[in-house]
């Protein structure tokens, strides 16, 4: 692999980083917008017994964190391959 292809793989995997922390970042900001509308309303049990859950905010931050762990993987080998070459 050229020099070019390994810059770009390494390139990828911080692209890839940083896609994961802003998904994460989002997650966790819908999560809270989203509990904070519930603690307007007067009936607030969904607030306080967190029921019926809501796995679509669970699913943003583990996807985040794959996306990080791919990220770190593929910035990994590129460094890896840079200098075993």
């Amino acid at each position: 692999m050229t020099r070019g292809g390994l810059i770009i793989l390494m390139g990828m995997g911080g692209l890839f980083i940083l896609l994961g922390l802003v998904v994460i970042f989002l997650g966790k900001k819908e999560e809270k917008k989203y509990y904070d509308s519930l603690t307007a309303r007067p009936d607030a049990r969904e607030f306080l017994e967190h029921w019926p859950r809501r796995p679509q905010f669970g699913s943003l931050t583990a996807g985040g964190w794959i996306a990080i762990a791919v990220g770190a993987l593929m910035a990994a080998m590129g460094s890896a391959f840079w200098l075993w070459r």
